[in-house]
């Protein structure tokens, strides 16, 4: 299946859509860095992306006519900074909004389904309008902004579509699925929250759900307080268990009188460093574990606890913003995650490789999507094309049959 990935930066989304099935006909972003680690990976021939076409530069400036049309999948995040919590919150004024773009891409190539990912930042109520009106544009490429034309006017324009339904089933519409999703939910060690809009092109006939969630907050709680699984698999002797945190008590007596929850634990972070050394001792045999010193917590800014997700590993203005992306050790010291933890914890596999200072690869991993959540989804829409594919097959015998 043909596919075409936009602001691909160290390749999270498009490496799990690789791991999908997707084949790139294009792989497009403008950061050098970024660009660099899939070269650098590149040519160290690392399997899904030595075949990667990479192009660097703005996705505004693409000459997209090699590129066939009915494409099966456009996927990207495009760049979040207009909309993210730590950002300046400009949303449409913000010329860093690569939202138009997207929708310009979509309608130039008509893929038959796309994926857009988002920080959770783009739901807040102060954006609902924007949102409303970048789900709109999505659902209805064929209708651009006019010349001079206001995005508000372009807003009005497009609910007026949408209210008419004279559209749906013609030309160019988009089926839209938007969900914000908790990546721990689906095995990534962080409680990462981003936002999926994914579209399928209406004449595909699919009726698509998010993939539902196969880990839980509940089954760690029982695993860890209840019948001591997590310790039992991590080797930690029963005196040097934590006791149960008192604000959890009544909650965990209640998983205690009942079965084991029905879904897997949620992935720690203690379950994603397995095997790897203490960085402040040795590097062992990986790369990109090295000790970064001067971490530092202050309020507001803790770090992550090592039997819970991490928290969202950030990006930050210069790599990494002031006392997040930490580990917080038993004993409450805390440290710098390197970037070979990082990138377990964004479910990179340890032989890809990062490219740049320790700001830039850490930059490149807290803009990234996770491997893991980026193929769970590409895997169900996947699935949903072929679904679809082999039913206009069957269509079409059935004519065959009809007229003979």
């Amino acid at each position: 299946m043909r596919a075409v990935e936009l602001f691909t930066g160290a390749g999270g989304l498009a490496m799990g859509a690789s791991l999908a099935g997707f084949k790139p006909l294009a792989v497009v972003e403008w950061d050098k860095w970024a660009c660099d680690t899939v070269r650098e990976n590149q040519a160290r021939a690392y399997p899904l992306v030595a075949d990667w076409p990479l192009t660097e530069g703005d996705v505004r400036a693409v000459d997209w006519s090699s590129i066939p049309t009915d494409i099966e999948l456009v996927a990207g995040g495009p760049p979040c900074q207009p909309f993210s919590m730590g950002g300046k919150h400009r949303a449409f004024n913000d010329n860093r909004d690569m939202f138009p773009a997207t929708v310009d891409i979509i309608r130039r190539l008509r893929p038959k389904c796309f994926i857009v990912e988002n920080v959770k930042g783009l739901t807040r109520s102060s954006f609902a309008n924007y949102f409303e009106y970048i789900k709109l544009q999505l659902e209805f490429p064929e209708v651009p902004s006019r010349k001079n034309e206001d995005w508000m006017d372009h807003l009005r324009r497009l609910q007026e579509e949408r209210t008419s339904g004279t559209r749906h089933g013609k030309g160019l519409t988009y089926k839209l699925v938007t969900t914000l999703v908790n990546a721990a939910n689906y095995g990534v060690p962080q409680r990462r929250e981003r936002v999926f809009i994914v579209g399928f092109r209406h004449d595909q006939g699919v009726e698509w759900a998010f993939p539902k969630e196969t880990h839980s907050y509940e089954a760690l709680l029982y695993d860890q307080y209840v019948s001591g699984a997590y310790w039992d698999r991590h080797g930690v002797s029963k005196r040097s268990r934590p006791a149960v945190p008192p604000e959890m008590a009544a909650r965990v007596r209640k998983l205690a009188a009942g079965p084991r929850p029905s879904l897997a634990p949620w992935r720690t972070v203690r379950d994603a460093l397995v095997g790897l050394p203490d960085p402040q001792r040795s590097s062992g045999n990986y790369r990109d574990h090295n000790f970064q010193p001067g971490a530092r917590s202050y309020p507001g800014h803790t770090g992550s606890p090592l039997d819970l997700p991490a928290k969202t590993l950030k990006a930050g203005n210069h790599g990494v913003p002031g006392g997040e992306n930490m580990l917080v050790a038993q004993d409450g010291s805390v440290r710098y995650f390197t970037v070979r933890e990082s990138a377990r914890i964004q479910t990179f596999p340890d032989g890809y490789v990062f490219h740049g200072s320790w700001t830039e690869t850490m930059r490149q991993l807290g803009n990234a999507v996770p491997v893991a959540l980026g193929r769970v989804v590409a895997a169900s829409v996947a699935e949903e094309l072929m679904r679809a594919q082999m039913r206009l097959a069957d269509r079409a015998s059935a004519d065959i049959r009809r007229k003979a």
